[in-house]
């Protein structure tokens, strides 16, 4: 038996948040290691949460060395090489500039912020400090969308003809309470999941140059709390539940981007749908380890779509399965992406979904919302 020495310093997270998405990047930091081969090793080493009672059970849970509910101290511990933020986007900017300011590489969930003044603000302090940033678009690191595109670039598909986009779920029906997603700064579902399929939009087909959109807000109010276990009270509802957006990349390719968060029966259809003369294909979320290929094949009868399937040949699937149907999921995909944050901080190298590309991102929206509200067509 030979005892392995480990000489190499390791990378230091310091977490803000231990709600979902904070597990979620617990998870990831936990198991990155196991599943690629990184230059460095990864330590949990502070968490900081809302009070110090939750922040030791959430710490000691989880795996990290401390814990905090003071923010800032995490944010200026020397020890410290990333901090990921998983607040409320009404906190991420007043965190993730003070972060930066500290010198951390900076990984922020999505939506960046609140506004696009405070994005900006934000694109700025990492520009100015010379800081690594990453946003949480984790959806981009399905192997199978790495592997649309590459069928779009290599013209397998031919000349482009449309996209029909969608992110439509279930999780904001009239019972649901008030919070701050149902408040102006929380951005309604446009802001709150619209995102993600503007992002792969963006990701597959490039820049949005213009966008025409219809918002609704059907569920005009929500509960907020009880008085005193009798009469529910109920709170003005300031966002959209449901919006509907014809868009124009910069290439001339046209196309639609439809966003609900009250779509029964719906759990997770992040789709699209992207034509062109010699092909086309369909993606879902809620089958994540598909994508559905069409290409003519001369004979009317056997024509129809084909199931591709993730395998070794799409990677990162092999550093998880070396055998292809067994399939990866959502916690997979924030691994990858962790992988790849972890690979840019050792490497100094920029990622391809930094502050600013989340920043472009939010551009997309802030159109698509001020088009709804102007009743025309909006350049982004």
């Amino acid at each position: 038996m030979e005892e392995i020495q480990r000489e190499v310093k390791p990378v230091r997270i310091g977490l803000i948040g231990a709600g979902f998405m904070g597990r979620c990047h617990a998870h990831a930091f936990r198991s990155v290691g196991g599943i690629f081969d990184l230059e460095n090793p990864i330590e949990l080493y502070m968490l900081a949460d809302l009070d110090q009672e939750c922040a030791n059970k959430n710490a000691k849970a989880l795996g990290f060395k401390y814990a905090t509910s003071n923010w800032r101290e995490l944010v200026s511990d020397d020890s410290i090489d990333i901090v990921a933020i998983t607040t409320p986007n009404v906190f991420h900017e007043e965190m993730a500039i003070a972060a930066i300011e500290a010198g951390k590489t900076v990984y922020c969930e999505k939506p960046l912020s609140t506004n696009l003044d405070s994005a900006k603000r934000m694109v700025r302090a990492a520009s100015d400090n010379k800081v690594l940033t990453v946003v949480g678009f984790n959806f981009l690191r399905n192997p199978l969308i790495a592997h649309a595109k590459k069928l779009i670039k290599s013209g397998e598909l031919g000349e482009l003809v449309s996209f029909r986009g969608r992110h439509a779920e279930y999780y904001m029906p009239k019972d649901a309470p008030h919070s701050f997603r149902t408040e102006k700064e929380g951005g309604g579902a446009l802001a709150d999941i619209g995102s993600h399929i503007v992002a792969i939009a963006r990701y597959l087909l490039g820049d949005i140059k213009t966008v025409c959109t219809q918002s609704q807000t059907i569920h005009k109010q929500r509960r907020s709390g009880t008085d005193e276990g009798i009469q529910i009270q109920m709170k003005e509802s300031e966002v959209d539940d449901v919006s509907h957006s014809l868009v124009e990349f910069s290439s001339g390719l046209q196309g639609s981007i439809d966003v609900s968060w009250i779509m029964s029966g719906r759990n997770m259809n992040l789709e699209f749908e992207i034509t062109g003369t010699e092909g086309a294909i369909i993606f879902n979320q809620e089958r994540m380890n598909e994508l559905l290929l069409w290409k003519n094949s001369g004979s009317e009868h056997n024509n129809g779509f084909r199931k591709i399937e993730t395998s070794p040949d799409h990677p990162p699937y092999g550093n998880f399965c070396p055998a292809p149907g067994h399939q990866i999921g959502f916690n997979d995909l924030k691994i990858i992406e962790v992988a790849e944050l972890v690979d840019s901080h050792n490497r100094g190298i920029l990622h391809e979904c930094d502050f600013f590309e989340a920043y472009q991102i939010m551009k997309v929206i802030d159109a698509m919302q001020c088009s709804a509200q102007l009743k025309k067509w909006v350049e982004v």
